[in-house]
């Protein structure tokens, strides 16, 4: 399958075949400390790299940027699960062992550790701190605060942690600056996860419970950033450390150089926007293509004082949609789901909101080398696939492709479809409204108030769901509401985001793992429990091949799409950002796009 372009050593290839040979023949030296690690083969820099490629490694330091957030916050601490925290936050306040490239499918480079070192299968990983590693206080970072990081946050901290530390079998200080841990799941990714993990100050907590803390108990990072003030719910202010620790380091070389990030909480995304044309805002990411081509030609625009940068990127679709609960009737029903998609008007829905100008998501993994072929499955995927065939819904092994409409209002076809399939669910009409056993058939969207975009296609699929006979109530309900609907899956349907790499891996079983289902303020928001995914997922974390793992990845997108989980919306092909001239970056542009590691971190403010 080709595609584009994919960087891989310095070189450029145009075939999956070319990439995959130049991995499975650049084997890692394993049981020796590295600067580095990758998921497959060596990490493309070498261990005397000036800088990230994406970076500007002379950028000036210095100015003040202010980023709009909507809704509003109630904590300052983004890595437990009470509370809701300005999300920026977890990007610029504190560091780990090791940093990623967003320029390569997943390699880390040492940051708060200077080296890492793994055994060939992966089964333990150690790491060596720097000697010059600090917290914003002052205060060394040292192996100590690292265990009780790892342990605290996998046992107390937010659920996203608790995976990594399920599968350390002991972690151990095996010197002044040096760790070891040990896993007890074959699981070659838990090396680079852990890498990744939060470094927390142990001091800070002596006698407090993380679980329960307060807006007042900011956590105290090694991070660039520190919180300089705030006032709930309203502003956060965030102060570059003048003495941060790693700001030569040639991973934070020529990043996160404004001196101060103030975030601003507006009511909804109009306000923003409109604060954002009055000059109150630095920054805004547009998403949709037709707000970006008709409401960013004001003034500012017009004059050169804001600049539109379009930023290409290789990474997958992802999932955007709206969600459907499948641990609620009837949505446990895989043709009533089916009915609800053929209900979604895509084609109309997409010409009226982005004039027609973004491509839709097909699946999972659509716009990557990792998303499934159309057609019937084949090779490894059939293979991996045919002990479950039995359980697999229509389509998944002979090819599954979304409905698509003839793009008119009244979507006639999908409409006579969709009724077929309530019928054989055991629905049926009765004086216009769609009646099952338990009475007249209504679903409950629970939405963000402040998603202007999700609104506007809620508006529409709510008029073709009428014709149906469906009733769809739509709650419009705060950031705070929102959250606590979400944690507590308290919806049929709902807003959804999942962002997907270009190296999926252990977060996969916490996205749409079956033992993820029913986990409160877990990510897998569909209810997702299926066998075949689990296994895939399995594969996916211990294949040896990167056959195997491409393979195992468009099996669980087959999976996925077919299982009719979310209404999949238009896909983001392009990030837009809108922002005053003296923001600057580098022009290079990493195989990731932008993202909360690219823009504000790699630009810079220039008069």
């Amino acid at each position: 399958m080709d595609f584009d372009f994919f960087r891989m050593g310095g070189r450029r290839f145009k075939s999956l075949s070319a990439i995959m040979a130049v991995i499975l023949a650049t084997s890692p030296v394993f049981g020796e400390s590295a600067h580095g690690i990758a998921m497959y083969g060596k990490p493309e820099l070498p261990k005397d790299y000036v800088s990230l490629p994406y970076a500007n490694p002379d950028a000036p330091k210095g100015g003040r940027i202010v980023l709009g957030n909507t809704g509003g916050f109630d904590s300052l601490n983004p890595y437990i699960r009470k509370g809701t925290v300005p999300w920026q936050l977890r990007f610029l306040t504190h560091d780990s062992l090791m940093g990623r490239s967003r320029d390569e499918p997943f390699a880390l480079y040492g940051l708060i550790a200077q080296s890492i070192e793994t055994a060939e299968d992966r089964s333990w990983v150690a790491f060596t701190l720097r000697e010059d590693a600090t917290f914003s206080d002052g205060s060394p970072v040292t192996v100590e605060d690292v265990l009780w990081s790892y342990e605290t946050l996998g046992t107390v901290g937010h659920p996203r942690y608790h995976g990594l530390w399920k599968q350390i079998e002991t972690a151990e200080q095996t010197g002044p600056r040096s760790l070891k841990l040990t896993f007890n799941t074959d699981n070659r990714e838990l090396a680079l996860i852990a890498g990744l993990r939060p470094i927390l100050q142990k001091a800070q907590w002596e006698g407090k419970d993380l679980a329960e803390a307060g807006i007042d108990d900011i956590p105290i990072g090694a991070g660039p950033y520190v919180v300089d003030s705030y006032e709930a719910g309203r502003r956060v202010t965030l102060k570059r450390d003048t003495d941060y620790w790693a700001q030569d380091l040639n991973f934070r070389k020529g990043t996160h150089n404004f001196d101060e990030i103030v975030i601003d909480f507006y009511g909804d995304g109009t306000v923003l926007l409109e604060a954002f044309k009055a000059g109150n805002i630095s920054a805004v990411r547009e998403f949709n293509a037709e707000t970006w081509a008709r409401q960013y030609n004001f003034p500012a625009v017009q004059n050169g004082d804001v600049v539109k940068t379009e930023i290409s990127n290789q990474k997958p679709s992802g999932i955007t949609g709206f969600a459907m609960n499948t641990r609620r009737a009837p949505l446990d029903d895989w043709r009533v789901r089916d009915a609800l998609l053929h209900a979604f008007n895509f084609e109309y829905i997409n010409d009226a909101l982005t004039g027609g100008a973004q491509p839709r998501i097909t699946s999972y993994y659509s716009g990557s080398y990792l998303g499934m072929e159309q057609g019937p499955a084949t090779g490894k995927v059939a293979a991996f696939l045919a002990p479950f065939a039995d359980d697999l819904l229509p389509g998944t092994l002979e090819g599954y492709a979304l409905p698509a409409s003839d793009g008119t209002v009244r979507n006639r076809q999908n409409i006579r479809t969709a009724l077929k399939l309530l019928e054989d669910a055991g629905f049926e009409a009765k004086g216009g409204v769609m009646t099952g056993p338990d009475g007249p058939l209504a679903l409950t969207l629970v939405m963000d108030k402040n998603n202007r975009n999700d609104l506007a296609i809620a508006d529409i699929y709510q008029q073709g769901l009428d014709r149906l006979g469906i009733t769809l109530n739509v709650d419009r309900v705060d950031n705070a509401q929102f959250v606590e609907r979400e944690s507590g899956h308290d919806f049929d349907l709902i807003s959804y985001r999942r962002a997907l790499s270009l190296s999926p891996g252990n977060e996969q079983r916490f996205y749409w793992g079956s033992d993820s289902r029913d986990i409160e303020g877990g990510r897998n928001l569909p209810g997702i429990a299926s066998p075949a995914i689990d296994a895939m997922i399995d594969i996916m974390l211990t294949a040896r091949s990167t056959e195997d793992f491409i393979a195992a990845t468009r099996a669980m997108d087959r999976v996925l799409t077919a299982g009719r989980y979310v209404l999949p919306f238009a896909r983001f092909d392009k990030d837009r950002i809108a922002h005053v001239r003296q923001m600057k970056n580098s022009g290079v542009i990493p195989i990731y796009g932008d993202g909360p590691n690219y823009m504000p971190q790699m630009w810079w403010w220039e008069e």
